[in-house]
């Protein structure tokens, strides 16, 4: 029992993105999975570099281990799903990014139509993603909705995942062509074959090098 409270508390610890400030000054809000969040501690995450390339404050409301389809209730509100993340407010821009945790950790990549189908549809006109980014478009925000990094071709446990990132990565680039209001950032092409410095040790998140990279493209759309 008490290993079992232990863990949840350092799920919730975790799962806390930035609180929304009440004064409305901020503009952009970012919401997502580890992909956004990584390298938050030392202050060199997507969103820090997006600030220091704007020069505007992002409140982050990503969560590494996030997914859209995530049941836990407690945990889940606190940002693990990544639909709880986002809050209404007088947005200019919502940055968002998610589903490569839907597909790895909900079917391992491998028999993912299911889940594939559920997060959006082939069209890109509906689904949990679309469902997200309706929300924030009809906050009046605009919305820049960011792809994966690929593995940087020297092994990876998530290299099996191409396929089905390939896939999703299409679907959401039909979803941005439905809205003038959305704009899919791919970074697909980011990271030069065998250049190991855009990942982390673990070679599936960004480096501080590469959450860099990944600001710089955002920041040119917002721009």
């Amino acid at each position: 029992m008490r290993l079992w409270v232990a863990l949840m508390a350092c799920v919730m610890l975790l799962a806390c993105g930035e609180p929304v400030p009440s004064s409305g000054a901020a503009r952009i809000i970012a919401t997502g999975d580890s992909m956004l969040a990584w390298n938050a501690a030392s202050k060199k995450s997507v969103a820090s570099e997006l600030e220091r390339r704007l020069g505007t404050q992002v409140i982050d409301r990503s969560v590494v281990g996030a997914r859209y389809h995530y049941v836990l209730p407690v945990s889940g509100s606190l940002g693990l799903r990544i639909g709880s993340q986002y809050r209404s407010g007088p947005w200019d821009w919502v940055v968002m990014n998610g589903g490569g945790n839907d597909l790895w950790l909900g079917c391992g990549c491998s028999k993912c139509e299911a889940q594939l189908n559920r997060l959006i549809a082939e069209d890109g006109s509906s689904g949990t993603v679309v469902t997200a980014v309706k929300r924030a478009r009809a906050d009046g925000a605009r919305v820049a909705y960011v792809g994966y990094l690929r593995t940087p071709g020297r092994g990876s446990i998530i290299d099996h995942c191409r396929t089905w990132g390939d896939r999703f990565e299409t679907r959401l680039a039909r979803m941005a062509a439905r809205d003038a209001g959305v704009t899919f950032v791919s970074v697909a092409d980011l990271v030069p074959h065998g250049d190991l410095s855009f990942h982390d040790i673990d070679r599936i998140h960004p480096s501080a090098k590469g959450s860099a990279a990944i600001a710089a493209r955002i920041a040119a759309i917002i721009r």
